[in-house]
């Protein structure tokens, strides 16, 4: 069975909303759209595209698959994601987008999620998730997430959508990768570990 991974990139106070661009999502009036862009630099987009190397399919929300596909199928061909996004076969979670999607190698995900989310990971090795933070809060409610890539910056928003927002299932995670970058961003790689487990410190 190949496994769920998940690939968010996070403000120090939990922000995940909009990082790449000012319109990306302005939804509940954020203003902050694009806070991400001044911190990638060189050194960090080749660790986030060495993480990627490894998907052999894309899961994404219908919001993130409409920025992506307005983008990624006539973005610059010297950027290493180009050639990765457009190749891999992607799977949209929506309810109201329809068939056929217009990004080449995209099928509408039917049905329950768990089930569907269940029959990919047979299908496939890697399944990553890259944004799509309504459909990553069901992944894990559904406690169905085997990765996390967190890339942590150093700055906060004080408002915007969380990656870990209301809802959110009590879960353990294990560090098994903790990079920390010359402009500050930290690149930290958890796993899945089951339930939180809890103890006395006054005992």
């Amino acid at each position: 069975m190949g496994r769920l991974v998940v690939t968010e990139f996070v403000t120090l106070d939990g922000v995940a909303q909009a990082p790449g661009e000012p319109d990306e999502d302005r939804a509940g009036g954020f203003t902050h759209g694009g806070w991400q862009a001044p911190l990638v630099d060189h050194e960090t987009g080749e660790a986030m595209f060495a993480q990627a190397s490894s998907m052999d399919a894309l899961l994404l929300g219908r919001r993130t698959y409409e920025i992506f596909a307005g983008y990624w199928p006539t973005a610059p061909a010297e950027i290493p994601f180009t050639g990765l996004l457009n190749r891999v076969p992607k799977y949209v979670a929506s309810r109201t987008l329809n068939e056929p999607l217009d990004w080449a190698n995209s099928t509408l995900l039917g049905g329950d999620l768990a089930d569907a989310v269940a029959e990919l990971t047979d299908r496939h090795d890697a399944l990553h998730v890259i944004g799509s933070l309504d459909l990553v809060q069901s992944l894990l409610r559904l406690r169905v997430v085997d990765r996390l890539h967190l890339w942590l910056y150093p700055l906060t928003l004080g408002a915007g959508k969380r990656l870990f927002a209301d809802g959110t299932m009590p879960a353990a995670f294990r560090l098994t990768e903790s990079v920390g970058h010359p402009n500050g961003t930290l690149q930290l790689t958890y796993e899945a570990a089951g339930r939180p487990t809890y103890g006395n410190l006054a005992a």
